[in-house]
């Protein structure tokens, strides 16, 4: 490569590049250029680069970029590229504006009555029928007069507006914040994301928004490529395509037969080196996203205009979904699948979001309308009683006659009860729970971010909560993913520690020092430590690290090996793969024979050697014999201690027998074993401590590990998986398919029940084996309910375990972008003990959520039967539909931020799990309810009848209409928040503890609303006057309502002296949704479940086109519009193809999108848009 760069001097561009440079900023492809260059593949693409540019490192020269150096860190050149070719970020769908969701939650049903009804009630005040003197109507409107506030009817009206405006205003801004918080999050996602590249010379990490055209990328196992780019040098690189073409083969690619890299695809095997040509949204996938949103707002106006062209088919419903916030292609890909009935299940499952209800949600949502069903019932035999027994009144006991003139009196009063009918509803129904879930969640999540938890979907917190079992890995989860050599087995010596050079033959550190330092990825370095006295820095994996390590302890240096043999002068390298379990790299020697070197795990090579490097430096035999007798006395003394084994080994081949390099048994294989290490990767020091926090609360931990069982057991004891004199399995990943499979070779659901139970360790397991044990917890009904099964994973391969369990965590640090993609949480700091704090987390949404219906349920309870009783005995609700929406506000919104906000304590993990299927209102929470019921009821009941002499002052029983507020139901309405503030407190406790002060001060903002609420109280009764229909009171006056009120806090005692087991009456409510109660779609969502690793893995992003060809296609059209000046032929000469887009349908993400036909035009004259060529 090194004389291609020399031969820039001689280039001389064509004359017809040279017209083009000027457009390209002095360099030599245009942007259209590499676009269309991006679009070939295969054979077709190789010959283009040839025809076009001579090879890569034309290109390469052509973009001003070396292969090897990769561009100069010039902040202007870099500037300067980004102008020309573009940012690597592909632009987000606007956020929904703050007016879109005030007129969102202007939808809600109860809402609408209510503005109807005091629309209507304003309407009534301000007309004054004539005949409201005359006797003839009776007393319906004696007493307003006195006062002279007749006129003042139109206030509650005014009132009732005003208090929905409140409502509406709150809920939008909750969304809004919601909303705005998910994009942090989001983006803060994207900040994390980083891609390898090299500039002057040295391996940057950058994130991915800061690629640009030119960029030299390294690529490796694990990626995910955030552009498009060709490929310069690569090892054994195989890419999984399927995001975009929907093949789910892995495509080889080499720099010789296939060089296209495409954004948006994943790295199966293999690394390499890339020049970036592409990025954003010119890259395949950008070109995608473009298509699919094609100019969504000018769309939309020619729609309303009417323009509909007939043939054109572009489809109109896709801005939505380009993508929530289409920011991170990463985010939530769409999912693909294959074949016509799949499309025809995809249409029916749009709306249905792929992993099921979050055990909370489901819950809610059942409890939620059995209120809801209750609420209409009260506030519908409410109206009409309150209709008949004015009716009966009226004209029959008084036996009126209805005038004419007399109706609207009459219309007035109706209206009144229809107003209290709806505000009985209104209290009736917890509009606040989704809020509670919310804020909770929203919280929640916002505060594990400081735990280390960066939560991808927010009701994975919530299931954390319920989890019974973590499948956790091994390696950097459980141990510090710091590896080091600490024994080692070299010419026929085992040595407990590093030897000394002197020891060995120069001969065998010779080999040894090539053998690590070639058979590496050279991206695996070992950096001088950052701080003085600090440990040196590891980079890349870490188990090379530790090998590089080694060879560093043996005062030798693996930087001029590798300077001596630079990565593209290694002939063939066979990477490291999940099956391979190795690693070879085959170099040419002087005399024109081949060398191979090799490592991987010990029992698995150790196999394939026929000799062994013995003290002198010279080979001798080795046989199964001497094999088993290294496995007894070196290898298993070494996996006892933990220690993770790997055999070095080599192959020399001569020039005249170079073997079939694709036959790789052959070729690896016959090996001279030179050395056998032990790594040690410690346990991390706070492992063993939050592992005895899991099992106490009730969370079984198992460790899923490809290392050999002897290193995972005694790990697995170290840290507390395992302990002495329990009964448990640890199995290794054949062994525990031998006991799963039936003759059949299929996995048998009542084989796996008999083994998971117990099993603690699976050792040398594949990807396949932890999603076969995932799947088989989950879907095992051997214990009283579901388990519910939390997993970690950072491997491209743990893909499959990660998208099947309920909460996938992937590592933050260690983790591939395709764990990522397929995780819930990422752990930052790739820490078990971060997952406890996902736990805590978790119980403490759900018990906030708990609280806060404890909270609500006996407001409900209450007011609804205050105002049903109250209305039918007095024809008038004590609490006037103002009052009724201020107490809705108390206990929804502000209720819900108190109780939502109460920070985990290390309490919650004392006790077991949940589960799905217990209820969300326990027992003792009920008592608590009805508890405190009777208690407000009694009180409110006493000041209702009898309250007037209590006090001495007037009755406001039977005032009529327009009446001014009597200081009567004024006490009512200040007594009744009262208790409600005082038992927002007793709520903080819903398991029966005394203490309902405890660490009430570690929650400043339930301390603020408390107090917040109690000022607005007392403003809201001394000057509320007659909108809120309120009397201002004296301090006695007062002094009694708080009195009662702290009465609750008494009473709260009394209440949890009583033992819950005695209430056998009490029933439970709020239980999960039932077995029998899956929906047809759930089933048919379970029979599709895949179990091939790479269908799964694929999450696939887009399969929109079956195969680029499509894209193509699509991309002539555009362009014959943009060339016609009719383009009605084209279309109609197109519309076969495009109709091909109709099979679009498979996008389910949770947004429902069909697409449908709409036109296309605004693709065509889109001047604001990005241009299509």
């Amino acid at each position: 490569m090194g004389d291609m760069a020399n031969s820039s001097i001689e280039f001389h561009p064509k004359p017809q590049q040279q017209r083009e440079a000027p457009h390209a900023g002095g360099f030599g492809c245009t942007l259209a250029e590499l676009r269309a260059l991006m679009e070939l593949r295969g054979a077709e693409a190789l010959q283009k680069v040839q025809e076009a540019y001579g090879d890569v490192s034309g290109l390469c020269r052509r973009l001003k970029t070396s292969p090897t150096e990769g561009l100069a860190n010039n902040a202007n050149d870099l500037e300067k590229r980004r102008q020309i070719y573009g940012q690597n970020f592909i632009p987000p769908k606007q956020p929904k504006t703050f007016l879109q969701l005030v007129w969102e939650a202007l939808q809600d049903v109860t809402l609408i009555i209510l503005e109807v009804a005091a629309i209507v009630s304003l309407g009534l005040s301000f007309y004054a029928p004539p005949g409201e003197e005359s006797e003839a109507c009776g007393n319906v409107s004696a007493g307003a007069e006195d006062e002279g506030e007749a006129e003042a009817g139109w206030i509650e009206g005014a009132a009732i507006l005003l208090s929905v405006t409140c409502v509406v205003l709150v809920t939008a801004f909750n969304d809004w914040s919601k909303e705005r918080q998910f994009r942090g999050l989001q983006s803060r996602i994207e900040q994390e994301q980083r891609f390898s590249v090299i500039r002057d010379g040295q391996l940057l990490q950058v994130p991915v928004a800061a690629l640009v055209v030119g960029d030299i990328a390294q690529v490796k196992y694990g990626d995910l490529l955030p552009a498009d780019g060709v490929l310069i040098q690569g090892n054994d690189l195989k890419i999984d395509e399927s995001s975009l073409t929907g093949e789910s083969d892995h495509v080889r690619k080499s720099a010789d037969k296939d060089p296209m890299l495409l954004s948006g695809t994943h790295v199966m095997e293999g690394s390499g080196r890339m020049v970036v040509t592409a990025v954003g949204v010119n890259s395949q996938t950008g070109i995608i996203f473009t298509l699919l949103g094609a100019g969504g707002e000018e769309e939309e106006k020619k729609d309303k205009k009417g323009k509909q062209q007939d043939g054109a088919m572009e489809s109109s419903q896709t801005k939505a979904k380009k993508q929530d916030g289409a920011v991170a292609m990463e985010m939530q890909p769409l999912k693909s699948a294959e074949g016509g009935e799949m499309e025809e299940r995809e249409k029916k499952k749009a709306s249905v979001p792929k992993k099921e209800k979050s055990v909370l949600q489901g819950k809610l949502t059942k409890l939620a309308v059995q209120i809801g069903k209750a609420g209409l019932v009260m506030s519908a035999i409410t109206v009409i009683i309150l209709v008949l027994y004015f009716v009966i009144e009226t004209f029959v006991v008084d036996g009126r006659v209805w005038l004419a003139e007399c109706t609207p009196v009459y219309v007035q009063y109706f209206v009144k009860f229809f107003i209290i009918g709806v505000t009985v509803l209104v209290v009736a129904v917890p509009e606040g729970l989704p809020l509670a879930v919310t804020i909770s969640l929203a919280y929640s999540v916002k505060k594990m971010m400081r735990d280390n938890n960066l939560v991808r979907h927010l009701d994975a917190c919530e299931t954390m909560g319920n989890a019974t079992a973590i499948c956790s890995d091994k390696t950097g989860t459980l141990t510090t993913n710091r590896m080091t050599v600490v024994q080692s087995y070299l010419g026929d010596t085992h040595y407990k520690e590093v030897p000394a050079p002197s020891t060995l033959t120069p001969k065998i550190l010779d080999l040894l020092v090539h053998a690590i330092s070639i058979n590496s990825a050279y991206t695996t370095k070992i950096l001088p430590p950052e701080k003085e006295g600090g440990l040196p820095r590891q980079v890349g994996n870490k188990t090379e690290c530790a090998l590089l390590g080694f060879v560093l302890d043996l005062k030798r240096d693996f930087q001029p090996v590798r300077e001596q043999i630079p990565e593209d002068k290694l002939y063939k390298v066979y990477t490291f793969n999940s099956v391979r379990k190795s690693m070879s790299t085959v170099i040419r020697m002087p005399d024109g024979g081949f060398r191979l070197f090799s490592k991987g795990a010990s029992e698995i090579l150790l196999k394939k050697c026929s000799n062994i490097i013995n003290s002198f430096g010279e080979l001798r035999g080795f046989r199964p014999r001497d094999r088993d007798d290294m496995v007894k006395k070196i290898i298993e003394p070494m996996a006892c201690d933990g220690l993770r084994t790997i055999c070095i080994a080599y192959r020399d081949f001569s020039a005249a027998q170079e073997p079939d390099w694709d036959n790789e048994n052959e070729v690896v294989g016959n090996l001279t074993c030179i050395a056998v290490v032990g790594i040690e990767d410690p346990v991390r020091p706070e492992v063993p401590e939050a592992i005895r926090k899991c099992q106490r609360a009730g969370i079984t931990v198992r460790m899923v590990t490809g290392d050999n069982i002897n290193t995972a057991r005694a790990i697995a004891a170290k840290c507390g998986i395992i302990q002495p004199g329990e009964d448990f399995l640890c199995l290794e990943g054949k062994e525990f398919n031998r006991r799963i499979r039936n003759e059949k070779g299929e996995i048998e659901q009542e084989r796996l029940d008999k083994v998971w139970p117990k099993l603690r360790v699976l050792a040398r397991s594949s990807p396949t084996d932890k999603h076969t044990l995932v799947k088989g917890i989950i879907d095992s009904s051997t214990g009283e309910q579901r388990q519910v099964v939390a997993v970690t994973g950072d491997g491209t391969n743990d893909g499959p375990a990660l998208k099947k369990a309920d909460v996938g965590f992937a590592m933050g640090i260690a983790g591939t972008d395709v764990a990522k993609e397929a995780s819930d949480i990422i752990l930052t700091d790739d820490n078990f003990s971060s997952i406890v704090k996902a736990v805590m987390w978790g119980r403490n949404v759900y018990d906030s959520i708990s609280k806060f219906l404890q909270f609500q349920l006996t407001v409900n309870v209450v007011a609804v039967i205050v105002a049903f009783t109250g209305a039918c005995i007095t024809q008038d609700s004590p609490l006037k539909a103002v009052q009724m929406l201020w107490v809705n506000l108390i206990m929804d919104t502000f209720a819900s931020l108190a109780l939502a906000t109460e920070p985990p304590t290390e309490a919650l993990l004392l006790r077991k799990p949940y589960g799905r299927d217990k209820p969300l209102i326990s027992r003792t929470m009920m008592k608590n309810i009805l508890g405190h019921a009777v208690y407000q009821l009694t009180i409110i009941f006493t000041l209702l009848f009898v309250g007037e002499l209590f006090f001495d002052i007037d009755s406001g029983r039977n005032a009529p209409l327009h009446s001014p507020p009597s200081e009567h139901y004024t006490i009512i309405f200040n007594t009744f928040v009262m208790m409600q503030l005082f038992n927002e407190i007793n709520a903080r406790k819903i398991h029966g503890e005394r203490n309902v002060f405890h660490g009430i001060f570690s929650n400043p903002i339930f301390c603020t609303i408390v107090l917040g609420t109690f000022a607005i109280q007392i403003v809201i009764v001394q000057f509320g006057g007659k909108p809120f229909s309120c009397s201002p009171l004296s301090t006695e006056q007062w002094l009694w309502c708080l009195f009662v009120g702290v009465g609750e806090l008494v009473w709260g005692q009394v209440i949890a002296t009583i033992p819950t087991s005695q209430l056998k009456c009490l029933k439970e409510a709020g239980h999960g949704p039932g077995k029998d109660e899956m929906t047809d779609e759930e089933l048919a969502e379970g029979e599709e479940e895949i179990d091939h690793a790479e269908r799964e893995l694929r999450r696939g992003q887009i399969l929109w086109f079956r195969g680029l060809n499509r894209i193509q296609t699509q991309m002539e059209v555009v362009s014959t519009f943009k060339r016609s000046a009719s383009f009605q032929g084209a279309v109609r000469r197109r519309s076969s193809v495009l109709s091909q887009l109709h099979d679009v349908t498979n996008l389910s993400t949770p947004t429902h999108v069909i697409l449908s036909a709409a036109n296309p035009t605004s693709a065509a004259g889109n001047p604001g848009g990005e241009s299509i060529p």
